[in-house]
């Protein structure tokens, strides 16, 4: 009798089944974990646009213009309280009147918007500076909607209570303000038109910031001002930093290009915020220039300061309106 030798088979457990990972499990199991993922991410996206877009200033904060300056309350048809400073370069309300419309993330009193009226104010202009519901204090959610609103507010207090006729108002936009700026001016008559660092869309900002979100389906403050801007015809100044992180100048560019009337861009160093700082002789300069060149201030506001004239590649288009 041949005896034979039962084959090793290792110890009782192994006589056990192993547990192998089934290739169709794994892969349904990461579908499902990288769809609820990307769903999250929609949903942070859309709960979120409000904070992400206006980053609005919940208090006015105690930073005040060193220059007298009257807070006033805007009239509204409906009802709504709003606030904006009016800074008189003189004691009269004759003149040229600069509106000033500021960008997310700051109010009325923040201070790089104080120099920049201190600045318009030593150019011999009127200025008005609204804040927006949602900033300052002011009760209200934030919306594109409501920034026209308040921006059309406080147009129609210049023209209704200060008697300021459109060739005397000049409207100014910053940022996020300047998409307010040309919507307004889009729709009323003005003297002349003054964009800071502008973006064309803030809805094409957005999908380059957040590229595998349909931002276009979710987004509905979209700034959309390239669609808007060929409506003005009112000269335009564009000025714009290389160096600007927070809006590119591509964006202002292509701003700038769909612009259809009279229109001069302007290069500054110092990014998106310290343009005024940095650059601060270009960049009022070029303001200086650009008013005096259309009758918004006397000549005799030149003397004093040389200002560098535009590049050549940013003079005037030379375009009339169509």
């Amino acid at each position: 009798m041949i005896w034979r030798t039962r084959k090793y088979k290792g110890p009782e457990r192994r006589l056990q089944p192993r547990w192998r990972p089934q290739p169709l499990r794994v892969l349904l199991t990461l579908v499902v974990t990288l769809a609820l993922g990307y769903g999250i991410g929609v949903l942070y996206l859309i709960t979120q646009e409000t904070r992400l877009v206006f980053q609005a200033g919940q208090t006015l904060g105690t930073a005040r213009p060193p220059f007298p300056y009257e807070q006033i309350d805007v009239p509204r048809a409906d009802g709504a309280r709003q606030f904006g400073w009016v800074m008189r370069s003189t004691g009269s309300d004759e003149g040229t009147w600069v509106l000033f419309l500021h960008g997310n993330a700051a109010t009325i009193a923040a201070k790089v918007n104080i120099a920049h009226y201190s600045e318009l104010r030593n150019l011999g202009v009127n200025v008005l500076a609204p804040e927006y519901h949602g900033f300052g204090g002011l009760t209200g959610i934030p919306t594109e909607a409501v920034l026209a609103a308040d921006a059309r507010a406080a147009y129609d207090y210049l023209r209704t209570v200060r008697k300021v006729e459109p060739a005397h108002i000049v409207i100014y936009g910053w940022s996020l303000g300047s998409a307010v700026a040309v919507g307004l001016a889009s729709e009323v008559e003005q003297a002349a038109v003054i964009l800071e660092g502008a973006p064309a869309s803030l809805v094409d900002i957005s999908r380059q910031r957040y590229p595998l979100f349909p931002i276009r389906l979710l987004m509905r403050n979209r700034f959309e001002s390239i669609q808007k801007i060929n409506r003005i015809r009112a000269p335009i100044l564009f000025l714009h930093s290389p160096e600007d992180a927070v809006i590119p100048i591509a964006e202002g560019r292509r701003l700038y290009d769909a612009a259809r009337g009279e229109k001069t861009f302007v290069e500054v160093r110092g990014g998106h915020v310290d343009a005024t700082t940095v650059d601060t002789k270009r960049f009022y300069g070029a303001i200086r220039t650009f008013l005096a060149r259309h009758h918004l201030i006397g000549t005799d506001n030149l003397d004093g300061a040389t200002p560098s004239p535009p590049r050549p590649e940013a003079e005037s288009s030379g375009l009339g309106p169509r």
